[in-house]
């Protein structure tokens, strides 16, 4: 993963005047027990032994980074942004003050650079990261085209992100459990009835299959249940490899399909902005005259 994915992370998102000793929002000592968890923080666990040595890192050399906070509107209470881990160890470590930088935030921004922090760091599962940007679309009505921009990912990764939420809670559960990694979980989208994900789910863990191999047991069991999906198959072998090559070239979700006569190419939007930016990308010009 590089370093500048998300350019400036966290710090593009608050002022620089905000982290200097001088400034009222900056505070070196700042009593812990006012300080509540993230209501939106996107991960679901720490590891228990990870804590234990940031833990004994902080009571050894204290907390270097800030945690970043905002005031809670109905009580004196603070809740953390970003830095959940961190105030975590250090009530483990027994400390009963914390620097702190306050930033006025709304429930959206709570959110986002919550998930920014967690992806930065690489401490989201990908059944995590799928959620929170799910919760940004629905709850907050962010486009796709928006959540990529704000978290530096292209929009194919967020929306191959949110589809694994229609993985079978089983299935879930072993990406979340890392028994299973990302690409065996898309592989196995591919399978539409959930006994059947479920079962090769199965297969898949007892045999200790790579990705590329889950994608042929996908296959199999797909061209069993279709012999119409198997001629095409066999007449066009290369659909599916096709429409990955689309959409990664333009960066939308794109299926070839074999018809009677020749084929369709469908590339799927979900905005009239993500429809400009096709648009722009497909290389049309003053599309808002037609």
């Amino acid at each position: 993963m590089e370093d500048n994915r998300l350019g400036k992370g966290l710090a593009a998102l608050i002022d620089s005047h905000q982290i200097d000793n001088s400034s009222s929002a900056y505070r070196e000592k700042f009593d812990i027990n006012k300080i509540l968890p993230n209501p939106f923080q996107p991960r679901m666990s720490i590891d228990p032994q990870e804590l234990i040595g940031l833990a004994d890192s902080i009571r050894g050399s204290g907390i270097i980074q800030p945690l970043i906070v905002t005031k809670d509107k109905n009580s004196e209470k603070y809740f953390i942004i970003a830095g959940e881990r961190r105030f975590r160890a250090a009530q483990l470590a027994g400390l009963k003050y914390v620097p702190i930088v306050i930033k006025e935030s709304s429930p959206q921004e709570m959110l986002e650079l919550a998930i920014i922090e967690n992806i930065q760091r690489q401490d989201l599962n990908p059944i995590e990261e799928a959620q929170a940007f799910n919760q940004l679309q629905s709850e907050f009505g962010l486009p796709q085209l928006e959540i990529a921009k704000k978290v530096g990912l292209n929009r194919v990764t967020i929306s191959n992100k949110i589809r694994l939420l229609k993985l079978p809670d089983p299935v879930k559960e072993a990406v979340l459990n890392e028994t299973i990694s990302e690409g065996h979980a898309r592989a196995l989208l591919g399978i539409r009835d959930n006994d059947s994900l479920i079962a090769a789910t199965d297969i898949v863990i007892k045999r200790g299959l790579s990705v590329r191999q889950t994608e042929s047991l996908v296959r199999k069991i797909n061209y069993g249940r279709s012999a119409k999906y198997k001629r095409i198959q066999t007449d066009y072998p290369d659909l599916l490899r096709y429409g990955e090559m689309l959409t990664e070239k333009i960066g939308y979700t794109t299926n070839v399909r074999r018809l009677s006569k020749g084929g369709r190419i469908i590339i799927r939007f979900m905005s009239k902005s993500e429809l400009e930016d096709l648009l722009k990308k497909l290389g049309v010009q003053d599309y808002d005259k037609y």
